[in-house]
């Protein structure tokens, strides 16, 4: 339940509808429990005039009823004659009662139009909060966690605590001011009469205790196969593609039975659960029902109560019934949010590793890059990918980084965009550490295409547009001209209107790293561009053309291009080779060719592979 504390802020923020609903809660079961008061004073009428024939039919008034109340009959009684018939006055009293029904009704509605309204504020702020936070924390939390768990928690964890802002909290307080109404009145008709009435409560709250606790572990047991549910899904639908090319539906389906299956055997354990607490409820309300038609009948022959009393009470029982039956469902809700609470916590309190130094500051990039004794250990791996880097990049230069699998190229790239930081040694941009630069700023001035090309599921104008604000149909135009994408574009069914499927599915692996690059030369405007490995799915003729365009574009920029391929035709200012994350050798083309060392063997091998 302590979970449930991190959101009280919510309630604070939206107090005067709270605190509305509160008012309207209480309004609407002070005019609900006049009921079974006009209700006892027909019946007294009734049985007085049938145990009296030829009496003036005096209602009988109970002392102990509300002053409302009495009012109410007193104004039966002022509208008609006292010697008006048993009829007329029931039909009245029918009007009144359904007078009182329907401003018990309105202020029904006004306590949902507060707190139910209150509940979808918070579920958008809620929502708005956690999503802002996950864009917040770094690469390397979204590499130890599933997509799945996370579109999860922001949906259906949410949604449940929802339950507890909004129908929970509204039940509990009806809960509460009609318990309170009833027992006042109650006690106050007949002490020994409630006593009794109310004997099985007891027995209801340890019942309660005992189900809740019972459920509360089940729930986070769901809520995980649930998370675990998602992702199968999830993964599924994004590699659709590579299932169907190694016929692995059959055995995808598997997964996926399998986990559906622990879901829906653990949702019919809670549902079997919750299914004994609410015939439960039902015994115990009808057993108070009959203690008090049985003690009442005794109290009535003994001539200690009316009749109206008894039926009185009978009503109240009845009034009742929901709210006291409604605990376990409260409770339900309460504990399943605090279950999803807890998940959404876990997150909320993640802090990322990377961010913000409190004294970070802003700097125009002039295009200087210090790489100074610089390690990095990946932290959810273990596995040290850069070892001792130290280079030096002045404004303008042209380098490339070349090297086998796993020599640490990418992560260089990820070093340069500050996605980590250095577990050793030290990164400076003009001679500013990195770490004391804003991060936004920062990234906000470096051009980068990615090794992994990642489209949205927007328009081909909306992808290459997507890092610039005032991306314009002629920016837009000329970033896929030097990206040698346009001619092709222009033969799409709606040219750069035509929508692109999820992750670019609908394109060839050329098209959407040459749409990537687009992306990235539309930020003219950047001192510095990183290229990762962003060429591997193009052909010769079209990797020529893209060299050509980068050539022009990188007039005045520093460039770092990361390749597994060497690029012969381009006029590089130095080449660093990388070999287990260390410089192995350093140069220009011709120099690395002379050395006959691991560049040398490199191109000898990509030579022959090109003319074989």
């Amino acid at each position: 339940m302590k979970q449930l504390l991190s959101i009280n802020h919510f309630f604070w923020k939206y107090r005067w509808r709270l605190l509305l609903g509160i008012l309207f809660v209480v309004l609407t079961n002070y005019f609900r429990i006049l009921a079974p008061q006009l209700t006892g004073y027909v019946v007294n009428t009734v049985v007085h005039q049938a145990e009296a024939s030829g009496n003036t039919g005096k209602p009988v008034v109970n002392g102990a009823n509300d002053k409302n109340y009495d009012l109410l009959v007193q104004g039966i009684i002022t509208v008609f004659d006292r010697q008006a018939s048993l009829g007329k006055r029931i039909l009245f009293s029918g009007i009144t009662l359904l007078v009182v029904a329907l401003i018990s009704g309105f202020f029904m509605f006004l306590m949902r139009q507060t707190i139910i309204v209150m509940s979808r504020h918070i579920e958008y702020d809620q929502k708005n909060g956690i999503y802002r936070h996950y864009q917040r924390l770094d690469m390397g939390f979204y590499k130890v966690h599933q997509t799945g768990d996370l579109m999860n928690r922001i949906a259906e964890d949410v949604s449940r605590v929802r339950m507890y802002t909004g129908p929970a909290i509204m039940y509990f307080i009806n809960l509460a001011a009609v318990i309170g109404f009833s027992v006042f009145f109650m006690l106050k008709s007949d002490p020994v009469l409630t006593l009794i009435v109310l004997a099985p409560l007891p027995l209801l709250a340890i019942t309660i205790y005992y189900v809740n606790t019972i459920i509360n572990k089940k729930s986070e047991r769901i809520q995980g196969l649930l998370s675990d549910l998602t992702t199968n899904a999830q993964e599924s639908y994004s590699g659709i593609r590579v299932i169907k090319s190694f016929v692995q539906e059959k055995a995808m389906f598997g997964f996926f039975k399998q986990n559906s299956t622990a879901y829906r055997d653990n949702a019919l354990s809670l549902a079997k659960t919750e299914a004994i607490y609410f015939p439960s409820m039902a015994l115990l309300i009808g057993l108070s029902t009959l203690l008090t038609i049985m003690a009442g009948a005794f109290r009535v022959l003994d001539g200690s109560v009316s009749m109206g009393t008894i039926v009185e009470f009978v009503v109240y029982i009845q009034m009742l019934t929901f709210p006291v039956s409604a605990i376990g469902w409260t409770a339900s809700m309460i504990q399943r949010a605090a279950a999803s609470q807890k998940r959404i916590n876990e997150f909320l309190h993640t802090e990322p590793r990377v961010s913000n130094s409190t004294d970070a500051v802003s700097h125009t990039l002039l295009g200087g890059i210090d790489f100074r004794d610089v390690s990095f250990t990946y932290p959810h791996t273990g596995i040290t990918a850069i070892k001792d880097f130290s280079l030096q990049v002045r404004p303008g230069e042209r380098i490339a980084v070349v090297g086998r699998t796993g020599s640490g190229k990418s992560t260089l790239a990820q070093l340069l965009l500050r996605t980590y930081d250095p577990s050793s040694g030290m990164l400076l941009y003009d001679g500013v550490p990195a770490t004391s630069l804003r991060l936004e700023e920062l990234r906000g001035q470096i051009s980068y295409v990615p090794q992994d090309v990642f489209l949205f599921s927007d328009t081909v104008a909306g992808n290459i547009g997507f890092g610039v604000a005032d991306a314009n149909g002629e920016r837009v135009r000329q970033a896929a001209v030097q990206a040698s994408v346009h001619n092709e574009i222009e033969h799409f069914s709606a040219g750069y209107d035509t929508m692109i499927g999820e992750r670019g599915v609908t394109l060839s692996g050329g098209q959407k790293q040459r749409i990537s690059i687009a992306r990235a030369l539309i930020r003219k405007e950047s001192p510095i561009v990183i290229f990762d490995d962003c060429l591997s799915a193009v052909d010769a003729r079209t990797e020529n053309e893209i060299i050509n365009s980068l050539y022009r574009y990188l007039q005045d920029k520093t460039a770092v291009i990361i390749t597994h391929r060497i690029f012969s035709l381009f006029a590089f200012d130095r080449i660093i080779v990388l070999d287990e994350g260390r410089i192995a050798e350093q140069g220009t083309h011709e120099d690395l060719l002379h050395l006959n060392g691991l560049y040398a063997k490199m191109y000898e091998r990509q030579q022959e592979e090109t003319t074989g």
